[in-house]
Order: structure tokens, then C-alpha cells, then sequence
């Protein structure tokens, strides 16, 4: 099993490598990985003190794991901290997070690059962010003797783990020092599997989003142009969620604001969904660089029914303007963050394909966020929140209140950190 693994990574890389040459992300992935350990060794050269490894895949992974690193970057500043990004979705937008002291990629998954990495950063602890299961970093950590903690994971039956194949995989969960899961379930299959050392500590993402509410950043041109009305916030949409927004969009006859986030930004699908659509839109970064305080600045934000955020890191605080949000990915690619709107008492609607996620599972369940199948139930659940105002308070004050019922993820995991791995 181990000669296909390894040959999966090499052909993974060479896949990325075929991409590169008309694929902006592969070429970035690539990229970023150019005389990488040249570069870790003028970081690290020198360095005496402790260092705190987070790995996160990706951008979501990164916000996930942001509580725990702040939580421990203000209780031990003498801690340096090191995170790790897999996908360029992370490292472009935050290589420059203030609460790290070094942001790289991390290398290929090689026996040989894993041991270089660990002989140049020599962490003293490793975190890793919900789903990370690298064979040679988690098995290299592990001859160290540094503590490797897992956490915000959840399991379930259907994964490689619990199957009669997963043998492999089984031995590199129990690489882990600790593994924190969001739920019981997940502790049981665990335990099934004689990974003893894992315990509930819920999902950081609570924090995280309470946090972000918490800040109240403000945007004036999205001020601008909501104008106090009604508002639609949609979230990390793909096409396939397009299809059953944008005939809802153009027969609704009601005011309504709203703000479409693609999760893909790039010119050709906006012009898509502009001519599409048969409201007036405009983009935010067309107005950004604008003085609001011009006339026709502001009639042309507040005539446009439409607002397309072609730009990345806004979203989660842009949910305070919502009134309903819509989060994309459950009609094929995945789930987006629907706590990022909860938290901001917003009733949340979705596709279809959201069993995966416990948090959408739960706000389903209390009747604050709603899935639908097709643009005729989307039609049917907004016409009753747009137009039921006791309704749509309801459904808010439930995400609200679950989000805040679930707070502390977090604390749990900084407490385990300072009894068992890091006593000053």
C-alpha cells in the first residue's frame, strides 16, 4: 500500500505540474514550492526559540484553525509559530497573517522531504486542521517524539478508515498524540478502531466566526448600497447553484438587495452571470477606489439590484447586511461555511447535499436554515421569510443561539495544549 501511495503523490505531482500550463492555481502550487527548503533554512537559521507547527489545507482549514493559534500566540508570545498551507487558496490570501512568524507551502509528501522539513523547523508540537492524513510527515513527526494533535475532525462510516482496506490509513491516525472530533459518533468510530486517545472538543469554527462578529468591521459601499433594504447574501456560489438562484432572482418581485460572492472569481463567469441575470448589477471593485460621498456614486450602488463581490477575504463579515443568506456548494461541490451567516441571526438556505455537515444537519433540524432542491422550493422558502417577518426573526434567533450554545472549541483545545504538551 505504501509503493501506491507514493506513486499517487508523484503522479499528483505531475498532474499539478500538466495543469500549470493553463491553469492559474496548479502554476501557483507549483510555484510556491520553488527552492522551498532554501527558503525555510534562511528563515529558521538561527532560531532558538520554540517553534508551533499549524498545518491547514486551504483557506477554510486556516480560518478554522485561526482560534487555537491566536489563543495560543497571546497566552506565549515567546512561541514562534509556523503555519502550512497545502493549496494556494490559503498561502495567496494569508501569507501575511501578523499572528504567524513563518507562512510556506508545504512540501510534497515524501519520506526525504518530510525529514528535511522537520531537521529545518524542529517544531515542538504539530497542530493539524480537521482532515490531514500525510503518511510521511505524520509517520517522520512521529520517530521525533513531537506531539502531533489533530482537531475540529469529524468521521463517519463511509470513509476509507472504517473499511476493510483502510489498514494503511488506520496506522496513520494513530500516529496522533490526540485527535479532538466534533462529535460522539466520531469518537466511537475511532475507538473502534483502537484510536483510543480522542476526545470531543466541537468545532473551532464557532470561535472563529463569534470572533469575526465580534469585530464588526464595516463596508461602506456594501452600506452603500443594501440602503436599509430587505438583503440576499449568497455565499461561496458555484454555476450549479446559479442555475436555481438566478430564475428566483429575475421573477421575484419584491425589493430585495443582493449580494452574489462567487466562489470562483474570474471575468468570464461574472460576465455569465450578468447577462443572465435581467436586474441591474454592478461589481464591488468597480466602486472600491469611488469617493461615496458622490452623488452619482451612490445612486448608481443604490439603483443596481445586484452586487457581485469579484474580490476574496470580505465575505464572512459581509453577512451582518443579510437578512436571508444562501450558501453555495451542496449541489455537488461541497458545503461552504454556513455559521458565518448564523452567527449574524440570518435564516441560511442550501442545496440538497448537506449530510456530510453536522452543523447544517443541527440548523435543519431547529428550522434556522432550510435546503432546497430546485429554484421552485427556493422560490417557496423565501417568499415565507421575505414576506413572514415573525417567521424570519425565528429562524434567526435559532442560528444565533446555536452558534453561541456552541462556543469553546478552542479554549478546550489550549487547555490540553498547556497540561500536556507546552508546561513553561
Amino acid at each position: 500500500m505504501l509503493f501506491l501511495y507514493n506513486l499517487g503523490i508523484r503522479f499528483y505531482s505531475f498532474a499539478v505540474w500538466v495543469a500549470s500550463f493553463f491553469n492559474p492555481k496548479a502554476k501557483l502550487w507549483l510555484e510556491g514550492r520553488k527552492n522551498l527548503f532554501a527558503r525555510l533554512n534562511t528563515a529558521f537559521q538561527g532560531n532558538t526559540d520554540p517553534v508551533i507547527w499549524f498545518h491547514t489545507s486551504s483557506l477554510g482549514e486556516f480560518e478554522q484553525g485561526r482560534p487555537v493559534i491566536e489563543h495560543i500566540k497571546a497566552n506565549h508570545p515567546e512561541l514562534k509559530i509556523l503555519i502550512t498551507f497545502f493549496s494556494p487558496s490559503g498561502y495567496e490570501i494569508r501569507h501575511d497573517y501578523d499572528q504567524a512568524d513563518y507562512v510556506f507551502y508545504l512540501p510534497l509528501d515524501t519520506r526525504r522531504n518530510a525529514q528535511k522539513f522537520l531537521s529545518i523547523v524542529r517544531p515542538q508540537a504539530v497542530f493539524f486542521v480537521k482532515y490531514e492524513f500525510w503518511y510521511h510527515f505524520l509517520n517522520e513527526t512521529q520517530k521525533t517524539n513531537v506531539p502531533m494533535l489533530l482537531f475540529s475532525s469529524i468521521f463517519r462510516e463511509q470513509q476509507f478508515f472504517f473499511k476493510s482496506y483502510g489498514r494503511f490509513f488506520r496506522k496513520v491516525l494513530r500516529n496522533y498524540t490526540h485527535i479532538f472530533v466534533q462529535n460522539q459518533a466520531s469518537v466511537d468510530l475511532l475507538q473502534s478502531i483502537q484510536v483510543q486517545s480522542v476526545s470531543i472538543a466541537g468545532d473551532t469554527r464557532f470561535d472563529r466566526v463569534k470572533a469575526i462578529a465580534d469585530q464588526q468591521e464595516q463596508f461602506p459601499v456594501v452600506e452603500t448600497f443594501v440602503n436599509t433594504q430587505l438583503t440576499l447574501v449568497v455565499g461561496s456560489s458555484w454555476w450549479r447553484d446559479l442555475v436555481v438562484l438566478i430564475p428566483f432572482l429575475n421573477d421575484f418581485g419584491a425589493p430585495l438587495k443582493t449580494i452574489i460572492a462567487p466562489h470562483e472569481i474570474n471575468d468570464q463567469e461574472i460576465e455569465r452571470l450578468q447577462d443572465t441575470l435581467n436586474k441591474k448589477s454592478v461589481r464591488y471593485t468597480h466602486f472600491q477606489d469611488k469617493p461615496l460621498d458622490d452623488e452619482a456614486v451612490q445612486q448608481a450602488l443604490r439603483e443596481s439590484d445586484v452586487l457581485i463581490l469579484d474580490t476574496i477575504g470580505m465575505l464572512a463579515g459581509l453577512y451582518q447586511y443579510a437578512d436571508f443568506a444562501y450558501i453555495g456548494g451542496a449541489f455537488g461541490e461541497g458545503l461552504h461555511n454556513t455559521l458565518e451567516p448564523a452567527v449574524f441571526d440570518t435564516p441560511v438556505l442550501f442545496g440538497k447535499e448537506y449530510d456530510k455537515y453536522q452543523e447544517a444537519i443541527d440548523m435543519v433540524n431547529l428550522r434556522g436554515a432550510f435546503s432546497i432542491n430546485n429554484t421552485e422550493e427556493l422560490s417557496q422558502v423565501m417568499n415565507d421569510l421575505y414576506f413572514d417577518e415573525e417567521k424570519r426573526a425565528k429562524a434567526a434567533k435559532v442560528c444565533t443561539e446555536y452558534v453561541l450554545a456552541n462556543l469553546g472549541s478552542s479554549d478546550k483545545i489550549y487547555q490540553y495544549f498547556v497540561e500536556n504538551i507546552y508546561k513553561k
